[in-house]
């Protein structure tokens, strides 16, 4: 039982560092959509790589190969619970969301993005609302 609880200390880690920069990397497209100049233009192309590819997707690919080793420990705990399924499909539309950034990410690279600061504002949001789910899930198993 000592893994269990040290593999889902470590999951509990990178998710929070996952959610960080699930809520960074747009708030930078909001300011790159902003941006008129190049040299901020520049930087925010830098910042934004960095972050999606040195901090977001290793977190996801740490948080989601914990979450799935914690569900082989103790099966029966997660399996058999309408919560867990929901809380899933919460984590899919997570990941999903994370491939939307990626998308954003390369049509700000590329110099192609048709997107508004107002748009990214919104689309900020997202991933609070995917956040106080999963945690009710977790905490609360409603159902």
């Amino acid at each position: 039982m000592q893994i269990y609880l040290w593999v889902k200390a470590f999951h509990i880690i990178a998710v929070i560092c996952w959610f960080a920069a699930l809520f960074y990397l747009p708030r930078l497209f909001v300011y790159h959509a902003m941006s008129d100049d190049q040299a901020s233009i520049d930087r925010f192309k830098i910042m934004e790589r960095k972050l999606y590819r040195g901090i977001m997707t290793p977190s996801a690919v740490v948080a989601v190969l914990l979450g799935a080793w914690i569900v082989f420990l103790t099966p029966q705990i997660y399996l058999t619970g309408a919560w867990f399924h929901a809380k899933l499909t919460m984590v899919g539309l997570l990941i999903i969301y994370h491939g939307m950034c990626g998308r954003h990410l390369r049509a700000f690279r590329d110099d192609k993005n048709t997107k508004s600061h107002v748009y990214f504002r919104w689309f900020n949001e997202m991933p609070v609302f995917l956040l106080i789910g999963i945690i009710i899930m977790v905490v609360v198993k409603p159902f």
